[in-house]
């Protein structure tokens, strides 16, 4: 008989009792493949139906835009955009709708002088020179009295609101002479007061 060192060794781990699980770690059910794991972790950046979210997203804007048009022309300011409800902005729209301003019977002067231009200039071509004097004058003097209520607004709204109110990214200036230009019953929002005269405190 020849004797094998590692037979014994052998025959020991033969019968060595095999390990016993941890109940917490015994599995409940086939171990899922690596591509259904993945597949489960995954979430969509976008929604399934995105063309269906975007109309959604929309209908909603308009309506929006809608109820806040609607408020702008009733006058009701709790409901108009957040620009509109700005302090220094309520204050610019008060000025210019308490003042007469020359700009804003611009357009309508201008086009009846194009008409009666146009009327008599194969009767009475002589009249086309003073009715351009008289247009152009009407255009300097719109320019001159806006830039004048500018330079007075300016000053109120610095000392009320501060430095701030007329810095450039507020485009107050903008606001201001945009709302004289306009016909009074025309301008949006809606003038608060329904005479003009009405200045603001």
């Amino acid at each position: 008989m020849t004797f094998n060192p590692f037979s014994r060794k052998k025959a020991e781990q033969e019968t060595a009792p095999a390990p016993v699980e941890d109940g917490s770690r015994r599995k409940t059910g086939p171990t899922p493949k690596r591509r259904d794991a993945e597949a489960a972790n995954l979430r969509p950046l976008v929604p399934k139906d995105r063309k269906a979210s975007n109309k959604i997203a929309r209908a909603k804007m308009r309506e929006k835009q809608d109820r806040e048009y609607d408020a702008m022309k009733t006058g009701d300011l709790a409901h108009m955009p957040v620009s509109e409800r700005l302090d220094f902005r309520i204050y610019i729209r008060d000025y210019v709708d308490a003042r007469w301003n020359v700009a804003e019977f611009l357009m309508p002067a201008v086009i009846i002088l194009l008409v009666i231009s146009m009327v008599v200039t194969s009767a009475l071509p002589q009249v086309i020179l003073p009715l351009m004097i008289i247009m152009y004058a009407y255009f300097f003097w719109a320019i001159a009295d806006t830039w004048w209520m500018w330079h007075k607004l300016k000053k109120l709204l610095i000392a009320k609101f501060g430095e701030k109110s007329v810095e450039k990214g507020m485009r107050s200036g903008t606001y201001a002479w945009s709302r004289a230009m306009q016909m009074r019953r025309w301008r949006l929002p809606r003038p608060r007061y329904d005479k003009r005269g009405n200045w603001p405190k």
